[in-house]
């Protein structure tokens, strides 16, 4: 578990500053189980100072410099003296946040991209035909047809060797390329690249995932992410009631 607390300060030169109404750091903890409590904390930063608990119970410190704008978990990660701490923030950057998935004209998963083995899709979704070509040679090829089925029934999915990524529906007499798709469907085609990534990481947050999305979509997309609960723990922000 991981804790932060901060409060706004202003005094003397800090007063002329452009930050001077921005918070500080005063203290982070992380310690392990529900509740924190001196016994299950095994690191602690108060003010500029970071201590670390050994192995026999013992505190020492780790960092006295600490600014108070940065944190102990950027700042204090030696591998011999706070092997905690480093160990949490490689876990932490390990965690995929989607959040901004733009589907505008100039989205850049709407822009031609080289292509190379991508079993993580990129926070903006640039690397889109890469992910799903990736899924397709490395990942769970049926699940990536059968949900391209479940949203878009009779709808087939292509990817060129150059990494253009084309739609076929039916009634269409071409195949759509992905600058002509609809937000919707380009926004649910980022989901299920970042959903059915063949490398799942342990935490994905999925931010509001059904904007765009037509109310069709919404039945498709959760039984995608029950899927992928198999494999990772999601956690989503939605306000879509259904």
């Amino acid at each position: 578990s991981v804790a932060l607390a901060g409060r706004c300060a202003i005094s003397g030169a800090a007063s002329r500053s452009f930050f001077a109404f921005f918070p500080e750091i005063k203290m982070e903890s992380l310690w392990c189980g529900d509740i924190l409590n001196n016994n299950a904390l095994f690191a602690e930063r108060r003010g500029p100072r970071v201590r670390i608990r050994d192995e026999r119970g013992l505190w020492r410190e780790a960092y006295h410099g600490l600014a108070a704008y940065d944190s102990m978990m950027t700042h204090s990660t030696d591998p011999r003296d706070a092997p905690e701490i480093l160990l949490m923030r490689e876990r932490m950057r390990a965690w995929r946040f989607y959040d901004n998935l733009r589907t505008d004209r100039h989205a850049p998963a709407r822009q031609l991209q080289v292509g190379t083995y991508t079993p993580v899709l990129a926070s903006d979704g640039a690397d889109l035909a890469a992910a799903l070509q990736t899924i397709r040679e490395i990942g769970d090829t049926d699940a990536l047809t059968n949900t391209i089925t479940d949203a878009f029934p009779g709808t087939t999915l292509a990817i060129e060797p150059n990494f253009e990524l084309l739609l076929s529906q039916q009634g269409l007499l071409r195949p759509l390329k992905v600058a002509e798709l609809s937000d919707g469907t380009l926004r649910y085609l980022l989901l299920v690249a970042a959903l059915l990534s063949p490398r799942p990481p342990e935490m994905m947050i999925l931010n509001e995932p059904e904007i765009s999305l037509h109310v069709d979509l919404l039945k498709p997309l959760a039984r995608l992410i029950g899927q992928a609960v198999q494999h990772t723990q999601v956690i989503v922000v939605s306000h879509a009631a259904e």
